[in-house]
């Protein structure tokens, strides 16, 4: 009855902006966590490696929700979920934000990657489905939109950072804040029907991927990687190369989901007049050049242009992906776009804490340095998107 009663204080929008309004929100709600991670890193006392097994505990959290989400996500309805789950998001950051170990970083993040991964379930799909039903493609303009969400909370970190207010009351203001943008663009939110000609079959409890499935995964493999390098350890690189104070240490992550969220929103007219299979391999070589750019940067302007390519770069390669398993018909589209998240997020699962070794033991450059092979493997891979469709 509550969820009811919101209708009549939010936008009425259509079912496109609607989409577009979610995806901004779900990235918007968590993505002020990630420029104060230099503090926060200092503040804790601990090392790069220690950072980043803290770090793993939204990917576990994530990689269960993607497994096992399908079916409650079914029975609650896309409405409930979102609002329920989004405006809940920013307290476990903002928790977070309290820990004085990796241990009890870990078990704050994991229900907050629960929220991750059935939120990342639901935009996906109502993505697909009003994409479908307006017959026009928006899925690359929706992801832009989360990179959008991602800049404005990484814009108000860095101001946050410029002012010298702490991590811990500026995470806490997001929370509030959140949960009025959530109930003003989200009140009136519907789920949009299912595709027609999708499998009837119940949603599997755990999304086991296909071959196909794996393909798109190894394709998507170095954005995922990279970007989440570029999120988790942009900061941190400008402190540790060039001694960058926490405003220009933040302004890194805001240069990647810029550039990202600018590159997603023209996307959509390229890949309709060209093959997605030429449009990925143009921006992998942006990609390419990107993350050379970062791992050997002689000055603090050049490595920000480096984040900027690396957003640019990593732009449509998993929204391609997304909707390429969406568009499958073998089984329900909400299994097969659980099977190529999950899988895919099995990277952040694992990158966090590597890379935070390798910079621990080899120096933060080697944290991009890495993803150069591969940026090689999804060229070679580009043409899983055409046979997946």
């Amino acid at each position: 009855m509550a969820l009811h009663a919101v209708r009549r204080f939010a936008l009425p929008l259509p079912a496109h902006r609607q989409v577009f309004a979610a995806f901004f929100l779900y990235a918007f709600s968590f993505g002020g966590f990630f420029p104060r991670l230099a503090e926060l890193q200092r503040s804790m006392g601990v090392s790069e490696g220690e950072l980043g097994l803290g770090l793993i505990g939204a990917a576990c959290g994530t990689l269960i929700a993607l497994s096992v989400a399908g079916r409650p996500v079914e029975r609650l309805g896309h409405r409930r979920t979102l609002l329920w789950l989004m405006p809940l998001l920013p307290v476990f950051y903002a928790l977070a934000a309290h820990a004085r170990g990796p241990l009890a970083l870990f078990l704050c993040l994991l229900p907050a990657g629960l929220c991750i991964g059935t939120i990342e379930l639901v935009v996906n799909l109502e993505a697909d489905r009003v994409e479908h039903q307006g017959g026009r493609r928006i899925m690359n303009r929706a992801h832009a939109f989360w990179s959008f969400g991602f800049f404005g909370a990484g814009l108000l970190g860095s101001l946050a950072a410029r002012l010298a207010i702490p991590p811990q009351w500026h995470l806490a203001a997001m929370v509030p804040l959140t949960a009025l943008l959530v109930l003003g663009l989200l009140g009136r939110f519907d789920d949009a029907p299912q595709r027609a000609g999708t499998s009837d079959e119940p949603a599997h409890h755990v999304a086991r991927p296909t071959l196909a499935i794996m393909g798109l995964v190894l394709f998507s493999l170095s954005a995922l990687v990279l970007e989440g390098a570029g999120i988790d350890w942009s900061a941190i690189y400008m402190r540790d190369v060039f001694g960058a104070v926490p405003f220009q240490g933040a302004l890194a992550v805001t240069c990647v989901a810029l550039a990202q969220g600018i590159a997603r929103y023209v996307a959509d007219r390229f890949v309709e007049r060209h093959s997605p299979r030429a449009i990925a391999r143009t921006l992998l070589a942006v990609l390419a050049a990107g993350t050379a750019l970062v791992a050997g940067a002689p000055a603090m302007p050049l490595a920000l242009l480096g984040f900027a390519l690396i957003g640019i770069g990593t732009s449509v390669m998993f929204p391609l992906a997304m909707s390429a398993a969406a568009q499958r018909t073998d089984r329900p589209a909400a299994t097969n776009v659980a099977a190529l998240a999950q899988i895919s997020f099995v990277s952040f699962l694992l990158a966090p804490p590597l890379l935070g070794f390798v910079a621990e033991h080899w120096g933060i450059r080697w944290t991009f340095g890495l993803g150069l092979p591969l940026v090689v493997l999804s060229v070679a891979l580009s043409p899983v998107l055409s046979r997946s469709r």
